[in-house]
């Protein structure tokens, strides 16, 4: 729904749920002597369910639901209450929004406004992406995905599936590589990870006992996740030193978390989701390229501004 059509609608909404009582919307009025009486258009034949009728035009019950919906789309989860969701509610909509927006379009058409060159331009280019839409549905709606290919796929893409591992981690970071050796020997001597890192290191982590928190890989530097995520980095254990931007570097990991790959079972409904959607986007584009070689299309650039 775009936003014109919100704001109309939301003005229309507005304005008539404020009203009390139906009858001030459709006041039962006897036609005063003298005046027009406007001539019913015949009965259409219909599928559906008809829940109203302007001049012998229906109105379909599927239609105001499915425009009721688009309407609850878009009103905001702060304001629950603007969603249109009994049946009062929707009878008012009926009456308040939909009757009263087809008997201006009725009087339009009467005043020949529908054969307004803007007019039929707009009706014809709506036509063709509610056709085209229709037409991309029917073609989505035929994809299958088979469990193999799920199975081909998860089997494919393992490593990728993994979820980010994270690593809580402590530095103690030296301005020279002669600091970091001296620090080096007083943790093999057992010394206090924390401890020293408040005392020796010139980051701003000092202050917190060398305490990074979880961190994910590509956070910091290459040189840095070379070692923190080293495999043969063990909770509890220190890293030799090593040079990076900040200076000479010492990791202590403390925990980590992540870094598995979920199982088939638990990706299926993912997997599934995302090759039909895959698929389908692949079927709508051969279905445009095959008609497009057999369309006679023609492009004026140069009418193009």
């Amino acid at each position: 729904m775009n936003n014109t059509r919100i704001i109309f609608y939301s003005v229309l909404v507005l304005s008539f749920f404020n009203l009390t009582g139906c009858d001030k919307i459709f006041p039962k009025k006897t036609p005063q002597a003298g005046t027009p009486v406007k001539t019913e258009t015949p009965a259409l034949e219909v599928k559906g369910t008809i829940v109203a009728k302007v001049n012998n035009q229906p109105i379909i019950l599927e239609d105001l639901e499915a425009e009721i919906e688009s309407f609850n789309e878009e009103v905001p989860a702060d304001r629950p209450s603007e969603k249109i969701d009994t049946k009062d509610k929707k009878i008012t909509y009926l009456k308040n929004v939909v009757i009263r927006r087809m008997i201006m379009a009725q009087a339009a058409s009467d005043k020949g406004l529908n054969r307004k060159p803007e007019v039929e331009r707009a009706l014809e280019n709506f036509k063709q992406r509610l056709l085209a839409a229709e037409l991309g549905r029917l073609e989505a709606e035929a994809v299958e995905v088979t469990s193999k290919e799920i199975e081909d796929y998860y089997n494919m893409a393992k490593e990728e599936l993994k979820e980010p591992e994270e690593r809580q981690l402590r530095e103690i970071v030296t301005a020279s590589e002669g600091d970091a050796k001296s620090i080096m020997i007083e943790l093999l001597q057992g010394g206090d990870f924390a401890t020293l890192a408040q005392s020796r290191s010139i980051t701003a982590s000092a202050k917190k006992g060398g305490d990074l928190g979880l961190i994910k890989k590509g956070v910091k530097s290459p040189q840095f996740d070379d070692v923190a995520f080293s495999s043969s980095l063990d909770i509890g254990k220190t890293s030799n030193y090593f040079k990076t931007a900040e200076g000479y570097t010492i990791l202590r990991l403390e925990a980590k978390r992540g870094g598995k790959t979920k199982t088939l079972t638990e990706l299926w409904d993912d997997i599934k989701t995302g090759l039909t959607f895959l698929k389908q986007q692949q079927k709508i584009e051969e279905l445009i390229s095959k008609l497009s070689s057999g369309a006679k299309i023609e492009v004026i650039e140069s009418a193009i501004k």
